[in-house]
């Protein structure tokens, strides 16, 4: 390739505020899908594009990383770790690591999950041979994101950051892949947190330098909102994104499906050791993680549960995310779009409102 070997950067440094209370004791980029680590999901697919060496810039909870992965030879990777002592932004990260870059190297958001073509996007950018190639995606409504101006030929005038709605000059959003030139690294200052795409791009552009847009309709979402990340499941499920992973669409799959015939309820995935007694009704689109145990009379519908969660008799939970070694007691309820963090245990018979979330010393009582 145009400039060396191509590398990688992950940004995994986020504290997912969003995603609170999960990402207390998980860091964002290791929330799992379908049972795996989201990271290990995106590094293999860098690996399928060819790439061998991944640099891992990281802030909160470094060591649930590095702990999982090592040095990144189980999946066939070279893994460099860098640790920011304080948060540096998009750009910040990106320049904190410029003495292992080589030459040119992707950029990948931590929590986008997308169905995007790797190996295509290389060859748009040896073809367009700018600075920089960015990922758009079009939408109908930019007005939450930032829309990215560009003309016939791909080159990107400007960017405008949530532009009001109805107001915006482009449809095409920056969908967090980027593919760029060393010789970028130049516009970003040292030392201090730098957003790449408020202060990076622009003042790129403003140089003169050609940054291109690569739009595709490939599968895109930013799994940092706790809707999005049930939402990206029930993709999943219904086969609107290849995960890389064996899983059945639209069945019952997992290394703990053998369960009593009807206490599923298809689409869903059990992981090892998952236990359902019978009586219980579990889906559809749930994921049961390692080790859960769902006694009689529970009804779980629509939701997350990590590894060793416990749901007690008659409980019922809807459209919920609840992390691991949570407790729900028998006969509890819990609202819709609750999220539950680590370890929390739920009394016998509470009613948890919709919209909760939940730690250790906000658990409701019967």
């Amino acid at each position: 390739m145009r400039g060396g070997t191509l590398q990688a950067i992950v940004l995994v440094g986020g504290e997912g505020t969003r995603l609170r209370p999960l990402t207390y004791g998980t860091p964002k980029p290791m929330i799992p899908i379908m049972g795996v680590p989201f990271l290990e999901l995106a590094l293999r697919r860098i690996k399928a594009a060819g790439v061998e060496h991944v640099i891992l810039p990281s802030y909160h909870l470094p060591e649930a990383i590095t702990s999982y992965f090592g040095d990144g030879s189980r999946i066939g990777l070279r893994l460099t770790y860098v640790i920011e002592e304080q948060p540096l932004g998009t750009a910040g990260a990106i320049k904190n690591v410029e003495s292992y870059i080589e030459g040119p190297f992707f950029v990948f958001n931590g929590d986008v999950m997308t169905s995007l073509d790797l190996r295509a996007m290389i060859a748009y950018h040896e073809e367009k041979r700018g600075i920089g190639t960015l990922h758009l995606i079009h939408v109908e409504d930019p007005s939450s994101f930032g829309a990215v101006v560009h003309d016939d030929h791909g080159r990107i005038s400007r960017f405008v950051e949530k532009p009001p709605k109805g107001t915006s000059p482009s449809n095409d959003i920056n969908a967090g892949t980027y593919l760029l030139e060393r010789e970028l690294l130049e516009f970003i200052p040292a030392g201090r947190n730098v957003s790449i795409e408020r202060e990076t791009f622009p003042a790129v552009i403003a140089g003169g330098k050609k940054l291109c847009a690569y739009v595709t309709e490939d599968y895109w979402i930013d799994l940092g909102r706790p809707e999005h990340y049930l939402d990206a499941h029930r993709h999943i499920f219904d086969g609107a994104v290849p995960l890389g992973v064996p899983f059945a669409r639209g069945g019952v799959s997992g290394p703990g499906a053998a369960q009593p015939p009807g206490t599923l309820v298809p689409p869903v995935f059990v992981g090892a050791g998952a236990v359902v007694e019978e009586g219980a009704r579990v889906g559809p689109y749930v994921v049961l993680g390692d080790g859960c145990r769902v006694a009689r009379g529970a009804v779980i519908r629509e939701s997350l549960l990590w590894d060793g969660v416990v749901v007690g008799a008659d409980a019922r939970i809807e459209h919920a995310i609840v992390a691991s070694g949570t407790r729900i007691g028998k006969n509890a309820a819990i609202g819709a779009r609750t999220v539950i963090g680590h370890g929390v245990t739920v009394a016998d018979g509470a009613k948890v409102p919709e919209d909760s979330r939940l730690v250790p010393e906000s658990v409701p009582t019967a």
